[in-house]
């Protein structure tokens, strides 16, 4: 009754502001969760993937995640007698503690949703106890999975704003998504056979749960298992939690039984043209050295190509294979992310001279925003001193990491 009550309440009632939504498309399952992918019954576009779970208390708790990046927590009871767009002030408290309020509004008579900050979403995903207090009355909801189901519900957003609705599928696993355009820098055409080949990058370690950062054309094409592995290291499988293709980002896990030394942290101050920033990654790894490499330089532009306002430009030396590899500044916090160099064949053709150290990495904007859509957390910091570039080198070696996989040859001659 109560499961059958919970499926309805999500397919009639959209949590967002639209009046109505549709489904579940496709399918999320992660422990005692169920939901997919759901669209405006206004005007049948995507509006979010959400997923809920019954309580015997009666209450059944709902997560969803719109097509904006935004995370919504609902509360649905066949007892509750709201009306609709009433405002309902709800204390959480995660685990004894952290408390926080949040501002709920009814969608219908018997459901409430309200938005949840990044912070109190990311306290969720790792909490085993919630208590809600609404009115008076306190609400208690053991959490079980919510680390993979956040993980799930932000993959269904991610899949069904690349593939579309009408291609929704099981959402609980994610996979690595295929680059539909080229980063700044690569060069388009190449080989159409499908002969597989070895392709490698660099990603970094963000936080102590083992969430690695790295560029989305690094596993954009992989077939099989996406590796990685410290320099020294054994290696290790990685899954895709989460993909932003527009500003050529991905999210990797490593296993549980993984365990990291150090991971990066990200510089909350802004970067400034003319400051100092080392570039590590594993550019053509197999054919150079099988340690990482390490290179100097300033950041020339706060802005990339075409003024694209994402990127910094710097002189760093970068090589394929650095791709999805930290830059750091002089305190050894991350600043940014390899990406890409400029293409002087074709710079070549356009403007009649050859380029000079132009070399292009992600802002950490994007990568802290994408990081809060993920729900992961991550640290900042403001450093405490220069370090030598053998020292920031050497902190590095704990998070850098070689990321590798098999593709076919059409998907790698499209980067490169």
């Amino acid at each position: 009754m109560i499961r059958a009550f919970l499926v309805a309440c999500v397919v009639q009632v959209a949590i967002t502001t639209a009046a109505g939504a549709a489904g579940p498309y496709g399918m999320i399952r992660v422990g005692n969760w169920m939901g997919g992918a759901y669209t405006n019954d206004t005007n049948g576009t995507f509006s979010h993937c959400a997923a809920g779970s019954d309580y015997e208390s009666g209450v059944s708790l709902i997560v969803s995640q719109t097509t904006t990046g935004s995370w919504l927590l609902g509360f649905a009871s066949q007892r509750f007698s709201f009306k609709q767009g009433d405002a309902l002030p709800i204390d959480v408290m995660f685990d004894g503690q952290s408390q926080a309020r949040l501002f709920a509004n009814a969608n219908t008579s018997v459901m409430v949703s309200a938005i949840l900050p990044p912070n109190v979403a990311r306290t969720f995903q790792k909490a085993s106890l919630m208590v809600a207090v609404a009115g008076g009355t306190p609400y208690q909801f053991n959490l079980t999975s919510t680390g993979p189901l956040l993980a799930a519900i932000a993959n269904c957003v991610t899949r069904v704003k690349l593939d579309g609705i009408e291609k929704a599928g099981d959402f609980t696993v994610p996979k690595a998504i295929a680059a539909k355009s080229a980063s700044p820098a690569d060069a388009p055409g190449g080989s159409r056979s499908s002969k597989a080949v070895s392709k490698t990058g660099t990603g970094f370690v963000i936080s102590p749960s083992g969430h690695i950062v790295t560029n989305q054309h690094v596993i954009a094409g992989c077939s099989g298992d996406i590796r990685g592995n410290l320099t020294g290291e054994p290696v290790m499988t990685l899954r895709t939690v989460s993909s932003d293709e527009s500003n050529d980002l991905a999210l990797l896990q490593a296993p549980a039984s993984a365990s990291f030394k150090d991971f990066a942290r990200i510089r909350d101050r802004t970067i400034r043209s003319g400051d100092s920033v080392v570039a590590i990654g594993f550019p053509y790894h197999g054919l150079l050295t099988s340690d990482f490499t390490v290179t100097t330089g300033i950041v020339s532009s706060l802005s990339g190509i075409l003024n694209d306002s994402r990127f910094l430009q710097i002189s760093a030396a970068v090589q394929p294979g650095n791709s999805g590899g930290p830059l750091l500044d002089s305190n050894g916090l991350i600043v940014g992310m390899v990406a890409a160099k400029i293409d002087a064949m074709r710079f070549v053709r356009a403007t009649g001279n050859i380029p000079e150290n132009i070399n292009f990495a992600i802002k950490t904007g994007a990568i802290r925003d994408f990081l809060d859509n993920s729900v992961v957390p991550y640290e900042t910091g403001a450093g405490k001193g220069d370090l030598k570039t053998p020292e920031i080198a050497g902190a590095a070696r704990a998070y850098t990491m070689l990321i590798s996989c098999t593709a076919t040859e059409q998907a790698e001659s499209a980067k490169r």
